[in-house]
């Protein structure tokens, strides 16, 4: 899907903001304010933090070459809040979320990481399907 939103209009962008500042200040309520894709973006941000554990897990089981524990916290948390898309909504293209992850981790990433990102990303996605 193609928005045409400014930056801080993309539902993903705001995922990533919400699911940030909860992880920065887990005391802060969590508001959702009026936006075309709001259930989604309030479906997506309290899916991630209630599963966080779950899709923690199911990240470190897949093999990969890092740890997340060892990444920034908005890197940590896009792939976090891409893996819960691929793993609880299935009706959505792989390809297509793992693509909007990728363009609005430009907001927040170097050139260099959303390399990277994609890498992560693309193996999460063919390890979730198998």
């Amino acid at each position: 899907m193609k928005y045409n939103f400014t930056p801080a209009k993309n539902p993903r962008v705001l995922i990533i903001q919400k699911v940030y500042g909860q992880v920065i200040n887990n005391d802060q309520k969590i508001v959702f304010e009026k936006h075309r894709f709001k259930k989604f973006i309030k479906d997506v941000v309290l899916g991630t933090i209630e599963r966080l554990e779950l899709i923690n897990e199911e990240i470190k089981n897949i093999e990969t070459n890092f740890n997340l524990k060892n990444l920034d916290d908005i890197f940590r948390i896009i792939i976090q809040c891409a893996t819960f898309e691929l793993m609880y909504k299935p009706s959505l293209s792989r390809k297509i979320i793992i693509k909007e992850y990728l363009n609005v981790s430009n907001f927040f990433l170097s050139n260099s990481q959303t390399k990277y990102l994609n890498a992560i990303l693309d193996n999460i996605s063919k390890k979730i399907t198998k």
